[in-house]
Formats: structure tokens, C-alpha cells, sequence
């Protein structure tokens, strides 16, 4: 009987250590260039106004299995937005409104994850421009595997919409210009 139950033991501990041991916390691969946080708004409703964000981290704890203990951090120096046009550029970072030199950040940080079918829904907390809000991202796995370095990397790419009033960017662009998407595109580097 004791040893039934030691049986028992061990192999429960061994099933627990299974289910863990697939939990994996990633960071973003920013020295290789593998990572990027872009937008997109249109402009006047006749074309799509392109940026990036050059100055970023983040990490990200990836569970395949158990999608709901998944994670995701990221922080953006607002200061390094860049839409190829300098005079744009200051203007975007002006108090009209990113403001960055009162909020030289914005952050992201996950609050619940779920896998519908192939796709991920993170849902979590933006904060730009001073203020805190839910946002929903929609991700997807790219891809997971060795590196040829001897590490292991996993890449995904989500896309979410920021609704500007919503974060006290109050100068109206016009009808088709009161959102903008956020696509943020990484492969992490297990750690």
C-alpha cells in the first residue's frame, strides 16, 4: 500500500512538473532586430500613414497549452516615434498629442489571455498619454523553434486598434482618422 501511494505521489509530482515545465518566459530580441512596434492611421481617408516606435522592451511568457497563464509586457519611449518626416514627428510628439515630454512612456501589460482556434486574444492595460485603458490585441503564433545559436525563440504578431480620444488625443483628423492601429511584431528569445 505504501508503496502504491508513493507510486501515486511521484507520478502526480512528475505529471505537475510536465504541465509547468511548458510555461516559458521569452524576451524581446530588440540586439537582433527581430522585434518592432509599428502603427498605421489614415490620412484623410485617401491613405494609410505609416510609423514606428525605434525605442521598445518587452517580454512575454508563452504556454501553449495553458493559454490563460500567458503574458505579455511592453514599454515604448513614445520620444522615439519615427514616420519618416521630421516636422510630422515633432508635431506627433507635441502636446497635440503624444505629449512626450510630460508621458515619455507607454506601456502595455496583459490582463487575460485566450486561444480562440489559431489565434490569440490579449486583453490588458495601455497606458499613453497619461491615461489607462483596456485595449484587446489579436495575436498570432508565427512560429516557435531552435535558433541556431543553441536558444529557443518564439514569434507573434498581434494588432489591436487605439481609439485617440479615448487617450486624450484630442485634435481631430477627421472622420477616418479617429483610431489608430497598434501592430506589435516579436520574436522572443527564451530565457
Amino acid at each position: 500500500m505504501l508503496k502504491k501511494t508513493l507510486l501515486m505521489l511521484s507520478g502526480a509530482g512528475l505529471l505537475a512538473a510536465s504541465l509547468t515545465a511548458n510555461a516559458a518566459d521569452y524576451k524581446f530580441d530588440k540586439q537582433g532586430q527581430h522585434a518592432f512596434v509599428q502603427f498605421r492611421i489614415q490620412h484623410l481617408g485617401y491613405s494609410w500613414l505609416y510609423g514606428s516606435f525605434k525605442d521598445f522592451d518587452g517580454s512575454f511568457t508563452f504556454d501553449e497549452a495553458n493559454p490563460g497563464a500567458d503574458k505579455v509586457n511592453v514599454t515604448i519611449n513614445t520620444g522615439s516615434l519615427d514616420t519618416n518626416h521630421a516636422e510630422r514627428d515633432k508635431h506627433l510628439r507635441s502636446a497635440d498629442f503624444l505629449n512626450t515630454d510630460k508621458f515619455p512612456q507607454a506601456t502595455f501589460v496583459s490582463t487575460a489571455v485566450k486561444k480562440e482556434g489559431k489565434e490569440y486574444i490579449i486583453t490588458g492595460d495601455l497606458t499613453l498619454n497619461g491615461v489607462t485603458k483596456p485595449i484587446t490585441l489579436n495575436a498570432h503564433l508565427i512560429g516557435e523553434g531552435k535558433d541556431p545559436w543553441g536558444g529557443y525563440r518564439a514569434g507573434f504578431e498581434a494588432s489591436g486598434d487605439v481609439v485617440l480620444k479615448e487617450f486624450n488625443i484630442n485634435k481631430d483628423l477627421g472622420p477616418a482618422s479617429q483610431k489608430a492601429e497598434l501592430i506589435i511584431s516579436v520574436e522572443g528569445v527564451r530565457q
